[in-house]
């Protein structure tokens, strides 16, 4: 066996594809479909039972990518060691953010990253919650920022901070800022994301436990487009401070409490439950605890960052 056999059969099996295994390693399927078979003779044990969906697990599969997880993070936690002799951890991190997180966030945390860990490497990749659960359960992604994950049996969650929303609109004179009613927001037209985006699902729920449904004008994904789209006097909104706060439309715009005590959104850290982290990720999950409280309340941030 070499490592790079056992990365190659790692993703195949937890992708239960050769086809997605391939794009996400940028190797061409046939060859990678070599590797794994090479694999198999020299175990001389049939790991993958291929069929017309993808590929299933034997027993002896099952075996193997338990072991070679283990393996792979033993290689990964071999190379930090060996750059802490050099006085630094020199792993690397791959790391999502939600869109509206990521204008207010990358710079100072990029910033912050190299100066606690200047061996280490970062990747920052935007997304929506669903695309970076995906990447996240593909190996794609170390850790990512979520609102409001639904727990599940594949992913470790941890709760960093909560968020208030608020109802956002086009600033008329004379308009009232007094917070409105969850009737009240259920009344107005929105400009909200589609399903399964985080507040589009934080809305439903809200608006469903008494008995109400929201008022949707437009769907929309994209957090600028939305608030174009607010500006121009489509309909409302419902978002965060930071949301607004980074938009070049903030002036023309006015936010009001939702309900009493108010709307929250819950920001936490996810990482996959399969595989252990390494010194470096835990390094950058203690550096975001250390920084988002600051970022999400608009607060400056400690002189050390």
């Amino acid at each position: 066996m070499d490592l790079k056999q056992i990365e190659y059969f790692v993703r195949v099996a937890e992708l239960g594809s050769f086809t997605r295994a391939a794009i996400v390693l940028d190797i061409a399927q046939p060859a990678l479909s070599r590797q794994i078979r090479q694999l198999e003779v020299e175990l001389r044990q049939t790991l993958l039972l291929r069929n017309g969906r993808g590929v299933t697990l034997t027993e002896a599969g099952k075996l193997l990518l338990e072991h070679g997880r283990g393996v792979l993070h033993q290689v990964e936690r071999t190379r930090e060691e060996l750059g802490r002799v050099r006085g630094a951890l020199a792993g690397k991190v791959a790391l999502g953010l939600p869109p509206s997180l990521s204008r207010v966030l990358s710079v100072p945390l990029s910033r912050a990253f190299r100066a606690r860990l200047p061996e280490a490497s970062l990747a920052i990749r935007e997304g929506l919650s669903a695309n970076m659960l995906e990447s996240l359960r593909n190996g794609r992604l170390d850790i990512a920022l979520l609102y409001n994950p639904v727990p599940a049996a594949d992913i470790d969650i941890l709760p960093l901070c909560d968020e208030v929303l608020y109802l956002v609109e086009l600033a008329t004179e004379g308009g009232s800022s007094a917070p409105v009613t969850l009737a009240e927001l259920a009344a107005q037209p929105l400009v909200i994301p589609s399903q399964p985006h985080a507040i589009r699902m934080l809305v439903e729920a809200e608006l469903g436990a008494r008995g109400l449904r929201p008022t949707v004008a437009l769907e929309i994904d994209s957090v600028p487009a939305i608030l174009e789209l607010v500006a121009d006097g489509a309909g409302c909104a419902v978002l965060s401070r930071l949301a607004v706060s980074s938009s070049d439309k903030a002036a023309r715009l006015r936010l009001r409490q939702i309900g009493e005590p108010g709307l929250f959104s819950r920001l936490a850290l996810v990482v996959s439950a399969h595989r252990p982290r390494t010194l470096t990720q835990q390094a950058m999950q203690e550096l975001l605890r250390e920084m988002l409280p600051a970022i999400i309340e608009g607060k400056p941030l400690p002189e050390a960052f």
